[in-house]
């Protein structure tokens, strides 16, 4: 199997300041991998939560499959992410004490055909930040249609 599926949380990036990174595993139930494998799923507006030691994702979408029977999945269901204790351990940690917060930042398929979300604990940024994100960003626009011609 190739991880040719990539969704990314494109807004991210430009919302928080990313601090560290975990890959995990996702539950899944029913004919939800199918629907992630025709890319048919989101985490644009996905968090990620720890409740009684375990990690979940919440509002995270994924599309009913269109050949699944009566019997759906639900789109937007908390579903369970498999991590070690040791990492959960130190998220539950930093979450509680430092005010960060988990984003899922990519959903992609293993080369072994699971689905694996990329979390990044993160922190919010000031609005004065993404500011001078966007001049950095057009700043380096610039030099760029500069030096091509």
């Amino acid at each position: 199997m190739s991880n040719k599926i990539n969704i990314k949380n494109k807004r991210a990036k430009f919302d928080y300041e990313f601090l560290e990174s975990y890959t995990a595993g996702i539950q899944l139930n029913g004919t939800e991998i199918k629907s992630i494998r025709d890319s048919k799923a989101s985490i644009a507006e996905a968090f990620c939560v720890v409740i009684k030691s375990e990690v979940y994702i919440r509002n995270m979408y994924i599309a009913p499959y269109k050949n699944a029977g009566f019997t759906p999945h639900e789109e937007r269901r908390d579903r369970k992410l498999l991590l070690n204790r040791t990492e959960i351990n130190k998220i539950e940690k930093k979450l509680k004490n430092q005010g960060l917060t988990l984003i899922p930042y990519t959903l992609f398929i293993s080369d072994k055909g699971y689905a694996k979300v990329t979390i990044k604990l993160a922190k919010g940024k000031k609005t004065h930040d993404k500011r001078e994100d966007l001049k950095a960003k057009d700043a380096k626009r610039e030099m760029d249609r500069r030096m091509k011609y």
